[in-house]
């Protein structure tokens, strides 16, 4: 997993030279004069110089608290310039201590401090920094993500996790899409902390905002590896890979035929196959002969299949399980209205089903393939349970509510 770190190098503030410059008009000569050097050098670009003459000015004993904030500030930007960002960061904090700075003042302070630990790779003392300037009313985004990145590097994956979650949710309630690296750490802090269901989460959210392929071979992986994933399933998650473009290999395409075959659907099995075959994938190799069997036997039993529809008397008794199915098939098949008909009063009568919700799956599925979209995002809104079919419905929502297409 990859993800991104800032590197928020806090070194002048906006117009701080300027500030200190003014300051500097206030205090002691012995203070004042090193001080109004430094700062000039500063505006020159002379970190390394701006800084010797800062430790001048500290040097001076009896400094007032007003003359030792300015100090610390003209300190920490000199050390910043120069590349010492552990100076910098001790200057900053120093000031920000410091009875003489106002609060908005402090909070600038803080948030430079925090910026040159996490420079410096003090990490908790970054995290310490940045918590005590968001606890204190600072808003700066930047510095929301120094602290949560400063956890994560501290290995307080708990605490970066929590803290990760509210700024993504907080830009999700504003309409608009968290950082992609965020989301990556909070993957990551739940995968270091062992925490599945956390990790599953925010892979989701990864597949929500950015559906790269990726990341939905990663998310469908997690699901299939989940305790208590049902068996039965694997045809669902086929149905995804496939719908996500991550299935890749010859096996995955020969082993979702071979599921839909064994569920009585060798129309849907002869697609899969094709796209296997234009993939590239089937049909070559030292496998290309059992390929080319299997679809053999897809186009014999599509061959029977669809003259069995011809003849079906859909009027005869059966019992749900049986109407539903042959209603899937009769969607598949371009008999969308005839199909979803059949397949809702089979679900009505709930007779013959071992598991409902792998039915409304497929109900839902049954949907999508009819171009009814808001259909079957209900129906997959509907699916429970804790065997892998309520997530897999959680990544179909996700997939078909994406800017209302399947892109």
């Amino acid at each position: 997993m990859k993800y991104h770190f800032i590197a928020l190098c806090i070194g002048l503030f906006a117009a701080g030279a300027v500030q200190a410059q003014e300051k500097a008009q206030t205090l002691r000569p012995e203070v004042g004069k090193p001080i109004q050097a430094a700062v000039e050098l500063l505006k020159s670009r002379r970190g390394r110089e701006a800084l010797a003459k800062a430790r001048e000015a500290q040097a001076v004993t009896g400094k007032s608290a007003h003359e030792s904030m300015v100090v610390d500030q003209v300190l920490g930007q000199a050390a910043a310039a120069a590349g010492d960002a552990a100076a910098a960061a001790r200057a900053f904090e120093a000031a920000a201590g410091s009875s003489a700075a106002p609060d908005a003042q402090r909070r600038q302070f803080l948030a430079a401090s925090a910026g040159q630990y996490y420079v410096a790779k003090e990490y908790a003392k970054a995290a310490d920094l940045a918590g005590r300037y968001l606890r204190g009313g600072g808003g700066d985004k930047a510095i929301r993500t120094i602290y949560a990145q400063a956890l994560y590097l501290g290995n307080n994956f708990a605490a970066a996790a929590k803290a990760l979650s509210a700024d993504i949710e907080a830009e999700e309630h504003a309409g608009r899409a968290p950082d992609e690296g965020q989301i990556q750490l909070l993957a990551s802090a739940y995968h270091q902390q062992r925490d599945n269901a956390g990790y599953a989460r925010a892979m989701e959210k990864l597949v929500a905002h950015y559906p790269k392929k990726d990341y939905w071979a990663n998310v469908l992986q997690g699901i299939a590896a989940q305790p208590g994933f049902a068996e039965r399933l694997a045809v669902e998650l086929a149905r995804l890979r496939l719908e996500t473009g991550t299935m890749r290999t010859s096996s995955e395409f020969m082993e979702a035929a071979q599921l839909v075959l064994q569920e009585g659907f060798p129309m849907e099995a002869t697609k899969i196959i094709e796209q296997g075959y234009t993939a590239g994938l089937l049909g070559a190799g030292a496998d290309a002969e059992r390929h080319k069997r299997l679809k053999d036997l897809a186009a014999k039993n599509l061959a029977e299949d669809t003259k069995a529809l011809a003849q079906e008397d859909v009027g005869a008794a059966k019992d749900g399980k049986t109407l539903f199915n042959d209603g899937y098939n009769y969607v598949l098949h371009g008999k969308a209205d005839k199909g979803l008909a059949m397949m809702e009063q089979g679900f009505k009568t709930g007779t013959g089903f071992r598991r409902l919700e792998h039915a409304k799956l497929q109900l839902a599925r049954g949907y999508y393939l009819a171009g009814q979209r808001q259909k079957a995002i209900r129906a997959y809104k509907s699916v429970q349970g804790n065997d892998g079919a309520a997530s897999i419905a959680r990544l179909w929502i996700i997939r078909l509510s994406r800017n209302g297409s399947a892109s």
